[in-house]
C-alpha cells in the first residue's frame, strides 16, 4: 500500500474532506477550506497540520521534522511504510482532521 492509498481510504471515512491536485500531482487535503494535510507528487512525504503538543511528539518519531509550513505542522517522510509508519500517518490525518474542523 502507498501514502496515496492509505489517506484516501482514511478520508473516506472522514466528513467535510476537500482533496485537490495541482499542477504538479501533489494532493491537498482541507476541511472548510483549510489545509491539514498535503503529500508530494511522487508520494514519498505526508505533511501534516497538528495542535502543537501533538506536533512537538511526532518530530520526536522516526522519519518526522519539522515542515516549512510553519508552527504546528510536521513532515514525514518513511523509508518504509510498514505498520508503525501507517498508524502514525493514519492517525496524524485524523488528528490534523479534527484541528481544521469547525470552531466551537
Amino acid at each position: 500500500m502507498t501514502l496515496r492509498e492509505l489517506l484516501d481510504e482514511e478520508a473516506s471515512h472522514l466528513p467535510g474532506i476537500e482533496p485537490s491536485t495541482d499542477d504538479d500531482g501533489a494532493t491537498t487535503w482541507s476541511r472548510g477550506g483549510r489545509p491539514f494535510a498535503a503529500l508530494t507528487a511522487d508520494g514519498s512525504a505526508l505533511e501534516f497540520g497538528l495542535e502543537p503538543v501533538v506536533a512537538a511528539a511526532a518530530i520526536r518519531t522516526p522519519d518526522t521534522t519539522p515542515s516549512a509550513r510553519g508552527a504546528g505542522w510536521v513532515r514525514f517522510s518513511p523509508t518504509d511504510l510498514d505498520e508503525p509508519a501507517a498508524d502514525r500517518a493514519v492517525a496524524w490525518f485524523a488528528s490534523a482532521h479534527r484541528r481544521a474542523g469547525p470552531r466551537d
